[in-house]
């Protein structure tokens, strides 16, 4: 046994759920991990979709929604597709990778992100963390890619399994930006693509710079659970007006332009968001500032009541970054982990509804095959994370 083990004193369900309450609402039965919250034009806009007829794919919302969507991630187009899933199967395919080719992902992810490379017939290939960022960790990518890499005509084959390694797909978990300059600068001596995952990130910012804006390509979530909701819903961001032409006629069943004839160029897809998600969308993007500030008063509180928890820390943003803190996160340290499960199970109980971190996808029967990296660090996080509640309107100005 490690001898921090036989020393440190375990962290307890009953002090968690104590910490917890004294930043929570009194009174309520159950507090949810994260809920949307409809403050501003939500049902006006709804509405006047409803009154005009334009509920569907066509309709003005959704020109209104992606326009303002870029001008929020600094890019010069988005296009809004129906989920954040969609969007990084066609970011992907927007990028050049092919069935076949391998797929950089982090093992701490959602599972949409493997398997929107496994849509596309293309082999995700997982990467470990950063402790710092919960991020694809640059360092250790790049030794991994040093030692299984070999270069052939500009690009990056696995000499493991022969296939290329055609993209990197950086995940801000949480919210929290990767260190992107770092992986974007070792994807660039490689050769590789790189797309940026930042459907957990609308509102951070890296070095100053808006998530969603920090590669030629990039994608967002707008699920129910997200800090910005249309209900279900995604975008891809891209700094390339071409590829966002290619992007929005492929996902529009390639529909060739004509007042009544029904002529195809392509095999595509039906992928578009309706008018009625984008106008709850906008209304919800309008109010993002005022749900950013909410959200990092809650982070305070949460900082100020776990200060003194010996055995965890708050997950802080890095100096690089300014988190939107979709989810606040208590990070249990080395030695910590079988206090995991009791937490889950007495404040889920309590009405506290809080997770654990995904099950590393490496882990899962699905992807067990698949090809990896040392990812120790992704594995022990995952023993150690709980996400808090953390919708917004719980601090209040």
């Amino acid at each position: 046994m490690n001898l921090c083990e036989t020393i440190m004193p375990q962290i307890t369900p009953e002090d968690i759920q104590r910490r917890l309450r004294a930043v929570l609402p009194p009174g309520e039965a159950r507090i949810a991990l994260h809920e949307p919250h409809f403050l501003g034009n939500e049902k006006r806009y709804v509405t006047e979709c409803i009154d005009t007829g334009w509920v569907s794919y066509a309709g003005a919302f959704v020109q209104k929604f992606e326009a303002a969507l870029a001008e929020t991630c600094g890019a010069p187009c988005a296009v809004c597709v129906s989920s954040g899933t969609v969007a990084l199967q066609i970011a992907l395919q927007a990028a050049g990778v092919a069935a076949g080719d391998e797929v950089l992902v982090p093992s701490l992810t959602f599972v949409a992100t493997p398997n929107a490379v496994s849509h596309i017939g293309a082999v995700p290939h997982f990467v470990d963390s950063d402790e710092e960022t919960l991020g694809v960790s640059p360092t250790a990518l790049a030794a991994h890619l040093d030692r299984i890499g070999e270069a052939r005509d500009g690009r990056l084959y696995n000499r493991q399994t022969g296939r290329r390694i055609a993209a990197l797909l950086p995940v801000h978990v949480f919210g929290h930006p990767a260190d992107m300059d770092a992986l974007n600068a070792l994807m660039n001596r490689h050769g590789i693509a790189v797309v940026e995952d930042a459907t957990e990130s609308v509102g951070s910012r890296y070095k100053d710079k808006p998530c969603g804006g920090l590669a030629p390509l990039a994608t967002l979530s707008f699920n129910g659970n997200k800090i910005v909701t249309t209900g279900g819903g995604g975008a891809i961001v891209t700094q390339d007006a071409e590829i966002a032409r290619w992007i929005r006629h492929m996902t529009t069943t390639a529909k060739q332009p004509h007042p009544w004839r029904f002529d195809h160029d392509a095999i595509a897809w039906n992928f578009r968001m309706p008018n009625l998600n984008a106008a709850l969308g906008l209304a919800q993007l309008e109010r993002l500032p005022d749900m950013l500030d909410a959200k990092r008063r809650l982070h305070q509180r949460y900082a100020e009541a776990f200060a003194d928890l010996a055995g965890a820390r708050l997950f802080t943003d890095a100096a690089f970054a300014h988190s939107n803190y979709w989810l606040c996160a208590l990070i249990l340290e080395r030695g910590q982990e079988a206090a995991l499960e009791p937490i889950l199970e007495a404040t889920n109980a309590a009405g506290l509804s809080t997770r654990p971190a995904w099950t590393p996808m490496h882990m899962l029967p699905i992807y067990a095959g698949h090809p990896r990296a040392d990812v120790s660090t992704a594995e022990s996080l995952s023993r150690r994370i709980l996400n808090l509640p953390s919708s917004p309107f719980l601090a209040p100005a």
